[in-house]
């Protein structure tokens, strides 16, 4: 009897003891997948490019370079800006459209590789709606129109009828040809009827030289190249293009107030990434970079570059991109805009 009890003793501990190495296994199993899913929401977990369709230097590439500085810091990985200029941005914009989808390639896209490439060009190598996730408008560049000392106006209505009463005559410079600056005038030239005379520079700087020379009459130019001429009297400031004032011209009204209701136009930049980005990693992209926007020392900054910081989810951006294809589409097969 006594052998049969200590055989019990013993089966029974070899029981607990099965069911004790059960119990573990289970609940490391049973951990599994909830470990596999924080790995996969540690996002970023290696280095970000951020890529600019753009050589070095411009507002883009001042926008990457502080965003990218900014969104490091909050990471705790590096944000590497990688330009990939050429085409008009659609170099950079393949890239990204065929990277893998997994949030860490990313796009600051622009009008052009977004709005107006679509109708310049043939034929794209990239779908601007079908191969991108939009994660949100970032800022916007509002134009101002400038006309030279010279001209004998001081309104936007003063302007337009000075100019429909010298059909033709009128010179306006820009960028070059099919630029932000080109089509923003051909937009206001569209709504007012007005017929003037392009003259595409190679950069805004020697549009703007010409201007103040008397050489043109007129442009739209980004609001820093001008700003100071407007300051000292050397440029007349007309209007701006956004849709409320800007800051750092507040006494220029926006083409609205002056009687152009309805006209805006903007150089504006976004973030994007490939198609089929995962959406908590396109929201967290988003997240944090509001959070940097919104830091005052940031917002200073962009201001004082000439930017106009901008808000809204992912499906505003999908919604504004698909109205700029459109608006700005048309305007380019109407006007006969070509690309340099």
């Amino acid at each position: 009897m006594a052998a049969i009890g200590l055989g019990l003793l013993a089966m029974r501990s070899w029981i607990h003891a099965i069911a004790g190495g059960v119990a573990i296994a289970c609940g490391l199993f049973g951990s599994l997948p909830v470990h596999a899913q924080a790995d996969a929401g540690r996002y970023p977990d290696k280095p970000v490019r951020l890529v600019v369709p753009f050589p070095p230097g411009g507002a883009v590439e001042y926008l990457a370079r502080l965003m990218s500085q900014r969104l490091g810091e909050r990471w705790g990985q590096a944000v590497v800006v990688e330009n990939r200029p050429g085409a008009n941005g659609n170099l950079a914009a393949e890239a990204v459209a065929k990277s893998p989808p997994d949030g860490q390639t990313l796009l600051l896209g622009t009008n052009g590789t977004h709005a107006t490439n679509g109708a310049l060009y043939a034929s794209l190598p990239y779908d601007p709606i079908a191969d991108f996730s939009p994660i949100g408008l970032l800022t916007s560049l509002p134009h101002v129109l400038v006309v030279s000392p010279a001209m004998q106006v001081t309104s936007v209505a003063e302007f337009i009828a000075l100019a429909r009463r010298k059909p033709g005559e009128l010179k306006y410079g820009s960028a070059g040809n099919a630029g932000s600056l080109h089509l923003s005038a051909e937009l206001f030239r569209s709504m007012t009827g007005v017929d003037m005379v392009h003259v595409p520079y190679k950069g805004g700087g020697p549009a703007v030289v010409d201007l103040m020379a008397s050489r043109t009459d007129l442009m739209f130019a980004v609001v820093p190249i001008v700003m100071n001429q407007i300051r000292a009297g050397k440029l007349k400031g007309l209007a701006v293009s956004s849709r409320t004032r800007f800051e750092l011209l507040p006494d220029l009204p926006t083409f609205s107030e002056a009687g152009l209701s309805g006209y805006e136009s903007t150089a504006w930049i976004g973030l994007l990434a490939p198609a089929r980005t995962p959406r908590a990693r396109i929201d967290k992209v988003l997240a944090d970079s509001r959070a940097v926007l919104a830091d005052k020392d940031v917002r200073s900054q962009l201001i004082n570059q000439g930017f106009l910081v901008n808000d809204g989810s992912p499906e505003d951006f999908a919604a504004f991109i698909r109205s700029e294809t459109a608006k700005w589409g048309n305007l380019v097969k109407q006007s006969g805009a070509k690309i340099d």
